[in-house]
């Protein structure tokens, strides 16, 4: 792909409102899981869960945490995006792919000991923000990634988290930062409204 293809890509993603219902093809979820797997995240350390929910069922009993919004039923994928505060969690997956990856005893420990004083030194509400931020990044790669993939997407900011957690009965540790909705749209995209690149460099 060259600069512009990619930025065809950006400029034809849209905030699909409305889904026509298809499923998408699990090879194609795959790639994309796999493209969302892939995005940066601060020390490497990837704090977040995602929760699959195509059931819908599910989607009807969300539907009204999420002020009624139609890209929740009409999806074929709902993608959930959870902050995690386990931070044995955090820590252990990434330091047994470091192991995986042949890095050394030492190096390892030298990372455990890092990223437990940075995250033990925040307080649950710090640990939530700051997982969340890294949520978003990979949910950038998952709008992206979608469009290259031949799909449309949402990023949803609009629901009730403490709903969906007793809803999907998410452990404690899990706090739902994002949702972003796949498929294939049936509406159409709006022109594209952005500030002036004077307003935003400077």
């Amino acid at each position: 792909m060259d600069a512009k293809e990619f930025q065809n890509i950006i400029l034809s993603r849209y905030a699909t409102k409305k889904f026509d219902g298809r499923t998408i093809p699990s090879e194609d979820i795959e790639k994309l899981f796999e493209m969302i797997r892939l995005a940066p995240s601060s020390y490497n350390l990837h704090p977040f869960k995602i929760q699959v929910i195509t059931d819908k069922t599910m989607k009807e009993q969300l539907k009204p945490a999420t002020y009624n919004q139609e890209q929740i039923t009409t999806c074929s994928h709902l993608l959930v995006f959870c902050a995690s505060t386990d931070v044995d969690w955090i820590i252990g997956k990434t330091t047994n792919a470091m192991k995986n990856a042949g890095a050394t005893e030492d190096a390892i420990k030298g990372y455990d000991a890092m990223v437990r004083g940075f995250l033990t030194s925040k307080t649950r509400e710090e640990l939530i923000a700051w997982a969340k931020l890294q949520a978003y990044l990979a949910l950038e790669n998952a709008l992206l990634g979608a469009k290259t993939l031949g799909f449309d997407s949402c990023p949803m900011e609009g629901f009730n988290p403490a709903e969906y957690s007793k809803i999907l009965n998410l452990s404690e540790s899990l706090v739902p930062a994002v949702l972003c909705t796949i498929g294939y749209a049936s509406d159409k995209p709006r022109p594209k409204v952005r500030v002036a690149k004077e307003e935003m460099f400077f």
